[in-house]
């Protein structure tokens, strides 16, 4: 994407727009981003984050008020399991085309899983401060134990499942159908065999790295606003898995073939709409986040269901209290998760004694606003993981924990893996935790404005690949106990940027890089994090308004 003088001068005074709208002074910016103001789709150290959320970036809308729990019987008084009377409500609203099942002022005590499975469905509280859906059973009471399907006694409970889901009813029920049946539920964006995955076109020809046009072998299946998913493959020399690590020469001398967990994840899926259709061409509503080559065999499918426009609002999810279970061993005292989630959005939600938040599986533009965690102590505060997408997670914040840690636990904080790409945290505060992958080859995932107590340690087996793949960045991050660990990550991620950082020295985890020579990684503004601008999304929501592709 070849961008002027003239564009490069419009980007600045996006910067300076910006920099004015958040109340500071113009400053000198730093060189890499002065490079990526030039190059803003194709840049080597920075991603293109400007998409992330709902609606590639929108406010989530005003839904109508539908209807009232109070009117399907649930207490309010905690004396009474409510969780059919929710389900049963948000059940009528989604039959009826959507709207908010209003959760009023109290304590509802909740037995089973509270399911969203309806496009458009709200589910609001009063408040965070004022409904408190109060959850006294496990997931694996509820449903069952849950065991990985990597083998041994770890309960996949640690990373999946919530007692509030938003899935799509026809995606959910199949997969705690397989639990029960202590079969391994599929939890992606296709099914068993990829029976949800049938190819619409394929693409043709080589397309560039942020580019928005592909040319197809056949439009006949496509039209504007079109859900679809982009499907990958990869090369017998590991091409994509390189490409999607900066194509840095250290890659070609790491060991992919036993890789089995990694190589397990591909094809690379990556839910896209169709912007427009023009003979062969098809333009999608937002830049390629990788390029495409012919031996990759790219094209254009469908997916499994996929739940939109599905929101969580003003209340709390607390649990009982229980002892912090050791790592791997969590009995699903999870919170909110959304999975196959497209367009969805939670706001002003608390989690409280939980084994695991907030959790985004398969997720595509979601946006976590005003979300909060506290309580004994969490194995994932946020994760990301099985090839999410272009999520934003913004004004958020961890608290100290109120227990002490139990032996041979484990906190991550804010968790992203398995090729998930274009993911945001933003302005967020971190009394525990770290910036975690569990390897499986994240990329292009930022993390922005957020002042943290680093105490956390990052996950992830050697058969899952490297840490890191190019294009993270970690901008204006203030560590308070000056712990590198996961942070300062010029010197084990490829093609990344660190700018802005507080002073920070090694302790704890070290860090080692997966890859040998050059990782072409950029280190800016070290020790103070008085960078301009102070925050990258937002910065590059500001420049999208000015330059188009």
């Amino acid at each position: 994407m070849a961008f002027d003088r003239r564009n490069f001068l419009v980007g600045s005074a996006a910067t300076a727009a910006y920099l004015a709208t958040a109340g500071q002074a113009e400053a000198a910016a730093p060189q890499v981003w002065d490079e990526f103001v030039a190059n803003p789709y194709d840049h080597p150290q920075i991603p293109n984050i400007a998409y992330a959320g709902y609606r590639m970036g929108d406010k989530p809308p005003v839904r109508p008020a539908r209807t009232n729990v109070l009117r399907y019987g649930a207490k309010p008084d905690g004396s009474a399991d409510a969780s059919a009377a929710i389900n049963q409500a948000i059940e009528d609203a989604g039959r009826a085309g959507g709207g908010v099942v209003f959760v009023p002022a109290g304590t509802f005590r909740i037995d089973d899983i509270v399911e969203i499975g309806y496009d458009n469905v709200v589910l609001r509280g009063a408040g965070s401060d004022r409904t408190t859906l109060f959850a006294p059973r496990s997931l694996e009471q509820i449903v069952g134990v849950n065991r990985s399907r990597y083998g041994g006694e770890s309960s996949a409970w640690s990373w999946c499942g919530g007692l509030v889901w938003v899935c799509h009813r026809d995606r959910r029920r199949p997969l705690v159908d397989a639990i029960k049946a202590r079969e391994w539920p599929l939890e992606g964006w296709i099914g068993n065999e990829g029976t949800d995955g049938s190819v619409i076109t394929s693409v043709v020809g080589a397309v560039p790295r942020g580019s928005f046009t592909v040319t197809v072998a056949d439009t006949s299946g496509l039209a504007p606003g079109q859900r679809v998913l982009l499907q990958v493959d990869d090369d017998p020399g590991h091409g994509l898995l390189k490409h999607m690590c900066g194509d840095i020469p250290g890659t070609s001398s790491y060991v992919w073939t036993d890789k089995t967990k990694l190589l397990s994840y591909k094809p690379f899926m990556w839910p896209v709409r169709v912007a427009a259709v023009h003979g062969s061409e098809v333009t999608l509503a937002q830049p390629l986040p990788v390029e495409l080559r012919p031996e990759w065999n790219a094209r254009l499918t469908t997916s499994a269901p996929a739940i939109t426009g599905a929101g969580v609002e003003g209340l709390t999810i607390r649990m009982v209290k229980t002892v912090r279970p050791a790592h791997l061993r969590d009995k699903g005292y999870n919170g909110l998760v959304f999975q196959c989630a497209w367009d969805c959005w939670a706001d002003d939600v608390s989690v409280v004694d939980s084994d695991n938040a907030f959790l985004l599986v398969s997720a595509k533009g979601v946006t976590l606003s005003r979300t909060r965690v506290s309580g004994r102590g969490q194995h994932h505060s946020y994760a990301c993981r099985e090839q999410s997408h272009d999520n934003l997670v913004e004004d958020f914040a961890i608290g100290k924990f109120t227990e002490p840690p139990t032996p041979g636990s484990g906190h991550h904080g804010i968790n992203v893996e398995g090729l998930s790409c274009g993911n945001v945290w933003s302005r967020g505060r971190m009394a525990a935790g770290t910036f975690d992958t569990h390897r499986g080859l994240p990329f292009g995932n930022v993390r922005t404005e957020i002042e943290i107590f680093n105490d956390g340690s990052h996950g992830g087996s050697a058969d899952a690949g490297p840490l890191y793949g190019a294009r993270f960045a970690h901008w204006n991050i203030t560590v308070t106990n000056e712990r590198a660990g996961c942070v300062k990550i010029d010197h084990v991620a490829p093609r990344s940027a660190t700018v802005g950082i507080s002073p920070v020295r090694e302790f704890g985890q070290i860090d080692r890089p997966d890859f040998t020579g050059p990782l072409e990684s950029k280190l800016e503004s070290y020790g103070s994090t008085a960078v301009h601008p102070p925050n990258l999304y937002r910065a590059q929501r500001a420049l999208r308004g000015f330059i188009r592709p």
